[in-house]
């Protein structure tokens, strides 16, 4: 089978989550005894990236010369020129992983909807983004042979909001990377205690909510604010909170980090805080459970699938729930991992992931 990779979305360093989705999957496929030819459709920002690791035998970029941080035309050049490519190549079955697809294609397609955030939280979004997601997410749910989802959430979130039956949804649990769990040769970014999230600041993300909650505790708990995350639309509400604190410079943000050094934080936190409020898996939580680090976070989304009974909830609808949840962790000095941690993370394994979005694929030729 020839693969066709669709990666005309993907700009390394701003797409979050996905980016660990769609390279961890095809460095599983790179590495093992795979029997397909894959052909990568790139884009002007992401082609030296992927190309560098991922072309040799059997493995190939190909190269749309446009910059796909226009959305606009990054839309239309998925819309027309890459089925053009796809039939020029010869692919068999083209793997979307983000979301979109091209409406018409000349061979059968797999879509990844890793959530439905934009309709629970559309103010993530500006109107004009809101509306293109929708036309384009809609599309993909009817004209694609197999969707694919990352959690049980995440599926029921597509049937509920997209007319794709359950049978064309399979769902492909993400992992965690094992170097989470490894040392990082790197120098430990603070020699004190702190607390740790790591969240852009959408609105869903509810930055603002944990800035809020440290403020009513920060005289109170010997550990440091810090946040990891860029500048979103819900920065105003961040602004806002960061104005309630008494100790301001107790509160250090980060970004631009190495994958070393953030590995490096989560591995030294005291406690992992995720205040999301809408995930379509949650990946941060199991990172932070890898890396050794106990979690505090809500029950929102498929945080449960994913967290289970290792680590610590609070009700985020509860004004004080934080803040009194962060007092009951950290009572009697920094929390432990429950037993059973180790199992419970090996449980989930990029090479599980990539071997069902593979056979998932795979039945689009039958």
């Amino acid at each position: 089978m020839k693969l066709g990779v669709n990666t005309l979305f993907y700009l390394p360093g701003e797409v979050g989550g996905s980016e660990t989705y769609l390279l961890e999957i095809l460095r599983v496929w790179k590495r093992s005894e795979f029997a397909h030819e894959v052909m990568i459709f790139t884009q002007l920002e992401n082609h030296e990236r992927l190309s560098s690791e991922f072309e040799g035998e059997g493995w190939s970029c190909i190269l749309s010369p446009f910059a796909a941080r226009n959305r606009v035309q990054r839309i239309l050049r998925e819309q027309w020129e890459l089925p053009r490519r796809v039939h020029a190549a010869g692919v068999d079955v083209l793997w979307s992983p983000g979301y979109t697809a091209p409406i018409r294609c000349s061979c059968p397609q797999g879509v990844s909807i890793l959530d439905m955030q934009y309709k629970r939280f559309p103010q993530d979004l500006s109107r004009v983004a809101r509306w293109c997601t929708e036309l384009l997410v809609q599309a993909a749910a009817r004209h694609a042979g197999q969707l694919l989802a990352i959690s049980e959430f995440s599926k029921r979130e597509i049937q509920e909001f997209t007319p794709a039956p359950a049978e064309r949804i399979s769902v492909t649990p993400l992992a965690a990377d094992g170097a989470f769990s490894l040392p990082q040769q790197v120098e430990p970014l603070l020699d004190e205690p702190y607390l740790l999230c790591v969240a852009n600041s959408y609105p869903h993300k509810n930055v603002d909510q944990l800035i809020r909650a440290y403020a009513a505790v920060e005289e109170e708990i010997p550990q440091r604010l810090v946040w990891v995350g860029r500048p979103r639309l819900g920065e105003a509400a961040v602004e806002d909170a960061l104005a309630t604190l008494k100790h301001p410079e107790r509160v250090l943000r980060l970004s631009g980090l190495s994958r070393e050094q953030l590995i490096d934080l989560y591995q030294q936190a005291d406690l992992f805080v995720f205040p999301s409020l809408y995930e379509g898996f949650g990946l941060p939580v199991l990172e932070s459970l890898l890396a050794g680090t106990p979690v505090l976070c809500t029950r929102c989304g498929s945080l449960p699938e994913v967290g289970a009974d290792m680590v610590h909830y609070y009700d985020p609808e509860q004004d004080d729930s934080l803040s009194q949840a962060l007092r009951d962790v950290l009572r009697e000095g920094p929390p432990q991992l429950p037993a059973g941690v180790a199992e419970w993370t090996q449980g989930f394994s990029w090479e599980r992931c990539a071997q069902q979005t593979l056979a998932a694929l795979e039945a689009l030729q039958r």
